[in-house]
This record gives structure tokens, C-alpha cells and sequence, in this order.
């Protein structure tokens, strides 16, 4: 095991504790952003751009990430938050949602988009394969602090999860022992598709340009963020159900954006006609 904490710093009486976490999440933040650099450059954007936007969007996707996570526990019947409502400002120990950090980002990358006066269908198809590669580099912190596992296996590349960090009937410990019961991990699983899905992006992109209209990368991101999101939250026991079903919340919001982004891209591609208007080309400014 390794310890989540990274090393602690005291200074005048307070201590400062690093994790493991917040770096990898940060090393992701900056692959991402260099992701997104290099495709704004590419389509003929502002360089650099997107670190000043950053300033932006970080804070208001960790305010989004753990209000979604909050939500979602309350909404799935989970008492944690509603017992004392002061816990959802305890972020230290724990509770973030991908999910929520998308709506919140996304809606800091169009404020900023508005204010800069910069397209916002370059920003968000030079985002598409860097929300998958940065997500990815950051699931080995899942790893670090064991969460995010799917349900006992035999596979050798299963996992070991201390009894402390067990959910329901996993942490009886006379039925599976801690020695021998090893588990899925689906946050590893995630960290694979969102490499593979990501750099198909990236490729399909570059290889045919002509076909990747203004729009095109960011629907295929949501079908594959969608697609990806579903299957694996099938091996996922830890997330809120909706009362009386055995489906999650996060999985019938992944369907639902995989299915969006089918159609969206349908439309683009000309494969499906409608009403929608989608432009032809990025209206390419340098921002103020």
C-alpha cells in the first residue's frame, strides 16, 4: 500500500498536509491544459490561452465536483450530508465527482470564452481528447487512497483493498479475507479506455480534417465519456442508486450523454438532417 499522504509541512502551528492526490490531480490539470494548447494551436487559435483560462475553470470545477458528489450521495438516499449539512465543506476527506466538474468547467470555459470573445466550439474540440488523457493520468490516485474498485475477482490483475476502505458486504472479512480477495480495478479500467478513446480523438482529428467540422471532437467525446462511463459504473457498487432500482445516477447521466452525443454527432457528419445550425468553420480571433 501506499500512504496517501505525500509528507506534511508545520508551519507557526498549522500543518499543511500534501497527498498524493492533489498532485497527481494537478499533474493532470497540466496535461490536459497542454492537450488543449497544442489542438487550439493546431486549428489555427491563440496559443497559450488556455492557462490563463485554467484560472477559471479549476476552481469552479472542484466547487461543481464536490457539490455534484453531495447531491448525488443525497439523491441516491444517503444520509451523510443531510445528518449535518457543514460535512460538504469537508473536501479533505474525500468526495468528488467527475461529473460535476465537467458542467461547472464548462460553464467557466463559456464565461471566459464570452468575455475573451473566443469560439467556443475551438475550445471545446480542443478539449475533447484532453478531458480523457488528463482523467486518465489522474486515476492512479484512486489507486493510493483504494477507491473507486468494482467487486471481488480472480483476474491477475485484481487488486487488494484494506478492510477499512471495504464497502458493504466486502469488509466481513471471514467471507473475504484481506490475504487473498482481490478486487476490480474499474478506476483502471477507466484510465485505459479514456488513453485509448482519447488518442483515437486526437488521431481521427488529424487524420481526416475535412470531416471534423466545428463540434465533431466534442461529440465523440461524449459518446465515448458516455459509453465508458456506463459499462464501468456496472462493476461499481459504491455509487447512489435511484431509490428503488438498481441503476445508478452517474450511469443513466452517462447513457444519457453517450446517446446525446451519437445524435449530435449524426447531425454533424450529415448522417442525420434537423433544424440545428452547426458553422462550417471556427471563427479564429486572437483573445484580448
Amino acid at each position: 500500500m501506499i500512504d496517501p499522504i505525500l509528507f506534511t509541512i508545520n508551519l507557526f502551528g498549522i500543518e499543511f498536509v500534501f497527498r498524493w492526490y492533489g498532485l497527481l490531480i494537478g499533474l493532470a490539470i497540466i496535461i490536459g491544459g497542454w492537450i488543449t494548447d497544442q489542438e487550439m494551436r493546431r486549428r489555427g487559435g491563440p496559443a497559450e490561452v488556455i492557462w490563463d483560462m485554467l484560472l477559471w475553470v479549476v476552481p469552479a470545477g472542484i466547487i461543481g465536483a464536490r457539490l455534484y458528489y453531495v447531491l448525488n450521495d443525497v439523491a441516491g438516499g444517503g444520509q451523510y450530508f443531510v445528518q449535518d449539512w457543514r460535512r460538504a465543506f469537508y473536501i479533505t476527506e474525500g468526495g468528488l465527482h467527475i461529473f460535476g466538474a465537467l458542467i461547472t468547467g464548462l460553464l467557466a470555459t463559456r464565461a471566459y470564452a464570452r468575455k475573451h470573445k473566443l469560439d467556443m466550439w475551438l475550445l471545446l474540440d480542443s478539449v475533447a481528447p484532453a478531458l480523457l488523457l488528463g482523467q486518465a493520468a489522474g486515476r492512479p490516485a484512486n489507486f493510493i487512497n483504494q477507491e473507486l474498485y468494482g467487486p471481488p475477482t480472480d483476474l491477475p490483475w485484481g487488486i487488494s483493498i484494506s478492510a477499512d476502505h471495504r464497502v458493504g458486504e466486502w469488509r466481513d472479512l471471514t467471507a473475504f479475507p484481506e490475504a487473498t480477495t482481490r478486487f476490480h480495478p474499474t478506476f483502471g479500467y477507466e484510465m485505459v479506455w479514456n488513453i485509448l478513446t482519447g488518442g483515437l480523438i486526437l488521431w481521427l482529428a488529424r487524420k481526416y480534417p475535412q470531416q471534423f467540422k466545428p463540434g465533431a471532437a466534442f461529440f465523440l467525446w461524449m459518446v465515448f465519456a458516455g459509453v465508458g462511463r456506463f459499462l464501468i459504473e456496472a462493476f461499481r457498487p459504491d455509487q447512489p442508486r435511484i431509490p428503488g432500482t438498481d441503476l445508478s445516477w452517474s450511469r443513466l447521466i452517462s447513457g444519457l450523454l453517450a446517446l446525446a452525443g451519437a445524435v449530435l454527432l449524426a447531425i454533424r457528419l450529415g448522417k442525420i438532417q434537423s433544424g440545428l445550425k452547426l458553422p462550417e468553420a471556427y471563427k479564429i480571433q486572437a483573445a484580448k
